[in-house]
C-alpha cells in the first residue's frame, strides 16, 4: 500500500512532498463462521530466519523463567534462601553469559540498555506473537545492514541485559545491602545521564567547582597541621650525632618553621638546657642547606633581618622581578610607546606613581629586546632599582655631570635624557668592553651630548674636577640581585667583601674630591649599589663623612626603607636615616642602597696624627704624580709607585 493521493480544487492530484508515514501491511480478514474455507487457509505461515531466532530465544528465556522460579518456591529458611540465592545468581551469570554469546556485533562489550530491566520478569506471560509490522522492520533492517531496535531504543539482543537479584528475597539482610548497593549505583548513573546532557561550558564549571572544593579541603588540612604544630610545647632538637645526618629537603623546610616559633617564644618553647645559640647554629645550618648559600652569606642576611623578616627576603631573593623598561623622553612619550607596544601584543602598565617614565610588562607575544621600538631607541630595558640613584640625583639642563661606572648606560641614558642633550656629561667605566656596550646605546637612543672613557675612577680627581653632579653606582657583591645571579649565594666569602668595600670608600673620595662645592645648582653626589650588607653601604658613607665635608641629605624619593643607624657592634651617624634601602621582599624591585651627599667644602678634617701625616703627604705629592698618572690610568693602582715620605720631591731632584 502506497501514500493515498490529494486532489486540490482544480481535480489535479497534489504532489506531497517528504518520506510521508510508513506502509504498515494489512492484517488478515476474520472470515464469518459458517462460511467454506479456502485452500491453503490450514497451513501454517512460514517464518524467516529472523522470526525463528527470535522465538527460539523468547522460548529459551520463558524456560529461564520457570526455572527460576521453581527454585524461588522451594526456598524456606534462611540458610535454604541463601543457597537459592547463590543458585539463582549463577544461573544469571549463565544467562547472562549465554545472551552476550549471542551478540553479532564485534562491540558487544559496551553494548548496554539506558533503562535497567531485570533478568526476572515479575509476571510469566507467554511469548507474544510477533506482529507483522515488527516483522516487516526487521526484514527491512536486515537489508540496509542495520540492528533493529524496539520504541525504547533496545535492541532485540540488550533486553534484559542489565539487572540485578535484590528482588529474591527482601527479608534477607544481603538484599537490603543490594539494595543499598543498587541505589547509589543508579544516582552515579544518573550523575553520569546528567553530565552528558550538560554543555560543556557547563561542564568546565562543574569541574572547577569540584577542584576549589578539594583546594579548600587541602587549605584545610594543612591550616590543622599548623595548628598542630604551633600547639606544641617542645620543638624536639635532634641529638648531636645526628645534626650533621643528611635529610630530605620538605624535613629541613618543616625544622626550619620549627625553629623560628621556638625563637619566637623562647622561653616557652625552648628545651631544657638548650641556648639560643644551638638553636640558632641549626637553623643556619638548615637555612643553608634549603636555600644553598655559604655559612659566611648567610649568617650576614641573619644579621641584617628579623628572622620574621629572613624568610621572606630569602624567598623573595628566588623569584624574578618583574620586567620593566624606561621610556626614552628624547624620542618618544610614554602614553604613546605603552599604545605602540600594546598594538604589538605586549600586556603592560605604568611602574607606579613615583615614576614617570617607568611601565611594568607582564607578558608579551614578541621579544622586548628586538621590537621595532627599542632597535628606534624608544625605550631601554631597565630594572626600576635603577631609576632611583637617577630620581634622587635630579640633573639639571646645561650641568657638568660624571657617571662614574656607567657601563651598561641605562643610568647615564636616563641622566642624558632629563638633561634633554644639554650641557656636558662624561660617561666613564674602567671596563673598556663593556664601555662598547655604553657606545651602543647612546648611539641607537640618540644621545649627543656625552663623552665616554674607560679612565680608573680613583684616578679622576686628577683628570677631571669641578662636575656640579656625580652619580657613583659603586661595584659590590651583588646580595640585592640574587634573583639575576644565583652565583653569589655560594662565590662570595669575606675576602671578596673587604675587597668590595674598600675599592667603594676610595671610589667615593675620589668622587666628592671631583665635585665643585661652589656651583650654583649641584654640588651633590648620590652613592648607590645593588648591595643589601651593611657594610657596602651605611659604612662606606659613614667613613665619607668622616674624611670629607659633605653632609647626607634627604634623596627626594617617596618611598623605601630608611637607612640604619646602628647595627649589632656598629653605630653611624644619626643623618643615616635620610638614605633608602629596598627590598625585593618589600618593594618588589632588587635589592638597592641610595645616599646623597652636598659637598661643602674642599676642607679635609684632620682626626688624629697618623692621618694627618697621610693627608699631607697625598696633598703634597698630587702635582708630582699627575703626569704619570695620566699615562698609566688604567693600570692597577698598586702599580703606581708613590714616595714614602714627605720628602719625596727631594728624592726626586736627586734621582735627576
Amino acid at each position: 500500500m502506497g501514500r493515498k493521493a490529494k486532489f486540490g480544487d482544480d481535480g489535479a492530484v497534489k504532489q506531497i512532498k517528504g518520506p510521508g508515514r510508513k506502509a504498515k501491511k494489512q492484517k488478515p480478514p476474520k472470515m464469518l463462521p459458517g462460511l467454506p474455507k479456502l485452500e491453503g487457509d490450514d497451513e501454517p505461515k512460514k517464518l524467516s530466519h529472523r522470526q525463528k531466532q527470535r522465538a527460539s530465544r523468547r522460548s529459551k528465556k520463558k524456560e529461564e523463567r520457570k526455572l527460576i522460579k521453581k527454585e524461588k518456591k522451594k526456598g524456606v529458611n534462611k540458610d535454604d534462601n541463601v543457597k537459592n540465592i547463590n543458585e539463582v545468581s549463577d544461573a544469571t551469570k549463565i544467562i547472562k553469559s549465554e545472551i552476550v554469546k549471542q551478540f553479532s556485533d564485534s562491540n558487544s562489550s559496551w553494548l548496554k540498555s539506558k533503562n535497567s530491566k531485570s533478568i526476572i520478569p515479575e509476571k510469566d506471560d507467554d511469548v507474544e506473537s510477533y506482529d507483522s509490522e515488527s516483522d516487516i522492520d526487521d526484514e527491512v533492517e536486515e537489508e540496509n545492514g542495520l540492528e533493529s531496535f524496539d520504541e525504547d531504543g533496545l535492541s532485540d539482543d540488550d533486553d534484559y541485559l542489565a539487572g540485578t537479584l535484590d528482588d529474591v528475597d527482601s527479608s534477607n539482610e544481603s538484599g537490603i545491602e543490594d539494595t543499598i548497593k543498587k541505589k547509589t549505583s543508579t544516582k552515579k548513573r544518573k550523575a553520569e545521564e546528567s553530565d552528558d546532557e550538560l554543555l560543556p561550558i557547563e561542564k568546565a564549571a562543574k569541574k572547577l567547582k569540584a577542584a576549589k572544593k578539594k583546594e579548600d579541603a587541602e587549605a584545610n588540612e594543612e591550616m590543622k597541621m599548623q595548628i598542630n604544630v604551633a600547639s606544641q610545647d617542645v620543638f624536639v632538637f635532634p641529638a648531636s650525632d645526628k645534626i650533621d645526618e643528611h635529610i630530605p629537603i620538605p624535613e629541613v623546610e618543616q625544622r626550619i618553621k620549627d625553629i623560628l616559633l621556638v625563637l619566637s617564644n623562647f622561653n616557652k618553647f625552648r628545651e631544657e638546657n638548650r641556648s639560643r645559640q644551638e638553636y640558632t647554629e641549626l637553623l643556619l645550618k638548615d637555612l643553608c642547606t634549603y636555600f644553598s648559600y655559604n655559612t659566611f652569606l648567610m649568617e650576614k642576611m641573619m644579621h641584617l633581618f628579623p628572622l620574621e623578616d629572613l624568610m621572606s627576603f630569602l624567598e623573595a631573593s628566588e623569584t624574578p622581578r618583574p620586567v620593566t623598561i624606561r621610556t626614552n623622553s628624547l624620542k618618544t612619550r610614554r602614553r604613546d610607546l605603552a599604545q605602540a607596544l600594546i598594538n604589538r601584543g605586549v600586556n603592560l602598565d605604568p611602574i607606579g606613581n613615583w615614576s614617570k617614565v617607568g611601565l611594568v610588562v607582564y607578558n608579551s607575544t614578541v621579544p622586548i629586546g628586538a621590537t621595532p621600538e627599542y632597535l628606534a631607541g624608544h625605550y631601554m630595558l631597565q630594572a626600576a632599582s635603577s631609576m632611583l640613584p637617577v630620581m634622587a640625583l635630579a640633573p639639571q639642563e646645561n650641568e657638568y655631570i660624571l657617571d662614574m661606572c656607567s657601563a651598561p648606560g641605562g643610568k647615564a641614558s636616563h641622566i642624558a635624557a632629563i638633561m634633554k642633550n644639554t650641557g656636558v656629561l662624561i660617561a666613564n667605566d674602567v671596563n673598556k668592553n663593556r664601555a662598547k656596550a655604553v657606545i651602543g646605546n647612546f648611539h641607537r637612543m640618540g644621545i649627543a651630548n656625552s663623552v665616554i672613557s674607560t679612565y680608573d675612577g680613583r684616578h679622576m680627581p686628577q683628570l677631571f674636577k669641578n662636575f656640579d653632579r656625580v652619580l657613583l653606582d659603586a661595584p659590590c657583591t651583588g646580595t640585592g640581585v640574587i634573583s639575576k645571579d644565583s652565583g653569589v649565594k655560594m662565590s662570595k666569602d669575606e675576602t671578596d667583601l673587604q675587597r668590595c668595600f674598600t675599592l667603594q670608600r676610595e671610589l667615593l673620595l675620589a668622587a666628592i674630591d671631583s665635585l665643585n662645592f661652589k656651583s650654583s645648582t649641584g654640588g651633590y653626589l648620590v652613592y648607590s649599589t645593588c648591595s643589601v650588607l651593611a657594610e657596602e653601604n651605611e659604612c662606606v658613607i659613614d667613613y665619607a663623612l668622616k674624611k670629607r665635608d659633605v653632609k647626607l641629605v634627604d634623596t627626594g624619593l617617596s618611598f623605601g626603607t630608611e637607612g640604619f643607624t646602628n647595627l649589632r657592634q656598629h653605630r653611624f651617624h644619626p643623618t643615616m636615616k635620610l638614605t633608602r634601602r629596598f627590598y625585593p621582599h618589600t618593594h618588589n624591585m632588587d635589592g638597592f642602597f641610595v645616599a646623597k651627599l652636598k659637598k661643602f667644602s674642599n676642607i679635609i678634617p684632620k682626626n688624629d696624627e697618623t692621618e694627618d701625616n697621610e693627608e699631607d703627604i697625598e696633598t703634597n705629592n698630587v702635582d708630582a704624580e699627575t703626569t704619570e698618572v695620566q699615562n698609566t690610568v688604567e693600570k692597577p693602582v698598586a702599580n703606581i709607585k708613590k714616595p714614602k715620605h714627605g720628602r719625596g720631591k727631594n728624592r726626586v731632584e736627586k734621582n735627576k
